[in-house]
């Protein structure tokens, strides 16, 4: 394959490794965000596809000649793309929602945001969660074995072979029911410290009638929960080490059961 030359074979083949490049790379956290022009995305996925092409093994007499079959074999590709772009969004989404539980229990509910990623309102402690464990993804080689599993998607889903087995909805289902108790695991040190300042003012109200205790407890709850959020840092690390050191074989679980493997 020379570089600036394909065959009509071998341009049917990028095409459809394109399609199922372009949705992981669109729907990773980093890339996902708006502040990333749509060009420089347009061509990591190019670069990625040409790196891909020559190890991709791939028949192109399996791709079909009419424009319906051909549109059914995208939107199957659009699909693999969006398995494997999701395993990864849940687990941040996880680390979000930790933020947002305690923001709300800290009075930050109020004070939201510009997130750049996806150019919404989110509270502030939301956002320093999506980062922590963005920097942490990384220091694990987590974006190292989503191109691993990337490359592996080919080998263990051809091109247009989707048979969705029962358990694929199944699993979906619980990663999602996951993504709330990765949630609670995440800002359980602060979510309980937050709610017993929360009960010891209460305490507090009940036998002081007199002391204003929502001017008391606003500073004293930022303070417990900003201590007890950094404390939760270590917990976010190990289960992000432990989420992503089971990563390979959920997304082969994943990618099997989206063939009726």
């Amino acid at each position: 394959m020379e570089l600036f030359y394909f065959s009509p074979a071998q341009f049917k083949i990028f095409i459809l490794i394109l399609t199922r490049v372009s949705v992981v790379l669109f729907m990773f956290p980093l890339f996902a965000s708006s502040m990333i022009p749509a060009l420089v995305k347009a061509g990591l996925a190019m670069v990625m596809t040409l790196i891909l092409f020559p190890v991709v093994p791939v028949d192109p007499r399996f791709f079909p000649e009419n424009i319906v079959d051909t549109g059914i074999l995208i939107v199957s590709e659009l699909f693999i793309g969006l398995v494997l772009a999701l395993s990864v969004q849940l687990f941040f989404g996880a680390a979000q929602l930790a933020g947002q539980l305690i923001g709300f229990q800290m009075g930050f509910s109020i004070i939201n945001v510009l997130d750049p990623q996806t150019g919404t309102q989110v509270s502030i402690i939301d956002q320093i969660g999506f980062e922590v464990v963005f920097v942490i993804f990384l220091l694990l080689n987590g974006h190292h074995a989503l191109i691993h599993a990337l490359v592996e998607s080919f080998r263990i889903v051809h091109f247009g072979s989707i048979d969705l087995h029962p358990g694929f909805l199944a699993r979906v289902v619980e990663l999602s029911a996951d993504m709330f108790m990765l949630a609670v695991k995440m800002g359980a040190p602060a979510i309980a410290a937050l709610l017993f300042t929360s009960a010891a003012f209460g305490i507090c109200a009940k036998f002081m009638p007199q002391m204003n205790i929502l001017i008391a407890a606003f500073p004293v709850k930022i303070v417990v929960g900003l201590f007890f959020f950094g404390l939760s840092f270590q917990v976010i690390a190990l289960l992000t080490e432990s989420y992503f050191s089971r990563f390979p074989a959920l997304l082969t679980f994943l990618l099997k059961s989206a063939v009726g493997g």
